[in-house]
């Protein structure tokens, strides 16, 4: 990874690798996103039992659907498990950074069940704010959501030097398709989270918060937000992980698994 990338990376080294062998998983379905013309596809990977409730996972920045990859080999019991690659990433179009999260939340909502089986959405890092805006967008769809290591306060986002330094044209140019996104969407995220803050008193499910207390990306400051901000959240509950780092789907994978289960029992 370049050092801009690695810079703004929301996942580690080799963390969205590993899942070669997830290639029969891959489907594809389009949508119209906000003020567009043009369908898009949304890929995505399919696991588990297709007449459980639905699990919807969405990736950080940069990041794709393989980076699930534990989950969908050995999906949570009793759960059907879709893991897209977000707009701008992946198999997914466009090519471009799509930067609001209106538009990547309308492109989460195309994978909810419309069967009247639940939905639990679960987003990590800048997913976690898609999620999180999916599930003010669609409150009647979304039976819970899961925020683990979740960006969602706009007052806690910095713009590292290195990032205005990744728009150069000439070192742009030479960026992957993913880091340049990445840090398109990283760049403007601050003001679509002043948006988010809005419409969060929205969300009606329940809320479980995942954060790490050692995170140096997202702050566990986060937490605290959305613990405030979720006012008519039907619960939120909210685990911290003491000496975890902002790499949880990695590295705290059985308590991702028992929250998975316990949001659930929740939504059912």
């Amino acid at each position: 990874m370049s050092v801009v990338g690695h810079t703004i990376g929301f996942a580690p080294p080799g963390a969205r690798g590993g899942g070669d062998d997830l290639g029969a998983l891959r489907r594809t379905v389009t949508h119209v996103a906000p003020g567009s013309q043009r369908p898009r596809p949304v890929s995505h990977l399919v696991a588990g039992d297709p007449a459980g409730p639905r699990l919807v996972l969405v990736h950080g920045t940069p990041g794709s659907a393989q980076g699930w990859a534990g989950f969908l080999r050995e999906p949570p019991a009793g759960f059907e498990v879709l893991a897209l690659d977000r707009p701008g990433f992946g198999g997914s179009g466009p090519h471009a950074a799509e930067t609001r999260l209106a538009a990547q939340a309308d492109a989460v909502a195309a994978l909810l069940p419309d069967d009247g089986r639940d939905a639990v959405l679960l987003g990590h890092s800048l997913g976690g704010a898609v999620a999180a805006q999916a599930a003010a967008t669609h409150p009647q769809r979304v039976r819970a959501l899961i925020l683990v290591a979740a960006a969602l306060d706009p007052a806690l986002e910095r713009v590292h030097p290195l990032q205005r330094l990744g728009q150069w044209p000439l070192v742009r140019a030479a960026l992957p398709r993913a880091i340049r996104n990445a840090n398109d969407e990283l760049l403007a995220l601050r003001g679509e989270l002043v948006g988010l803050e809005r419409v969060l008193e929205s969300i009606r499910c329940p809320v479980f918060i995942v954060h790490g207390t050692e995170d140096d990306l997202v702050p566990v400051a986060n937490a605290a937000y959305a613990q405030q901000r979720l006012r008519r959240a039907a619960h939120v509950i909210t685990e911290l992980l003491p000496g975890r780092n902002h790499f949880l789907p990695w590295h705290a994978e059985a308590e991702l698994r028992r929250t998975i289960a316990a949001a659930g029992r929740l939504a059912c």
